[in-house]
């Protein structure tokens, strides 16, 4: 059984232990602003996502993490759709994420109806790396 809700303060180890681009202050935030998920699986974590507001008006998923025991079960699927039904509640039309060129989830994303946006290419030192390919996705009420 799935189920999704909002991150908590407890979650913090599992959390720190599968988003290595967030710091503890950064996953207080999160859970203070209400914009990290966790997906359990038969009430274990399996799932983590997290977002902010891309122009402050557009959700963007900064993060989807499904733990490997779990991936190809219909996860992330739940994790994204599960979030897009909280963004669409709140009166968004259109959400945003994005994904290195060189991984696999841009497959995953467009057959979640993503749709291409756009590319970024950082080319500075210390910033380098393969584009970052940019999907969205239109929401109905």
């Amino acid at each position: 059984m799935l189920h999704m809700r909002y991150a908590q303060p407890g979650d913090e180890a599992f959390w720190l232990r599968l988003d290595r681009h967030l710091t503890k202050e950064g996953f207080a935030q999160k859970v203070r602003d209400k914009a990290a998920y966790l997906l359990l699986k038969d009430k274990a974590p399996a799932a983590l996502l997290r977002y902010n507001l891309f122009w402050d008006s557009i959700p963007f998923c900064n993060l989807l993490m499904v733990v490997e025991e779990s991936r190809g079960t219909g996860c992330g699927r739940a994790l994204m759709s599960g979030w897009e039904r909280e963004m669409s509640a709140s009166g968004h039309r259109l959400v945003l994420t994005s994904t290195r060129a060189d991984e696999s989830a841009q497959h995953f994303y467009r057959k979640l109806g993503y749709q291409d946006a756009g590319a970024l290419f950082l080319r500075a030192p210390g910033y380098a790396q393969p584009a970052e390919l940019f999907f969205a996705k239109e929401l109905h009420p």
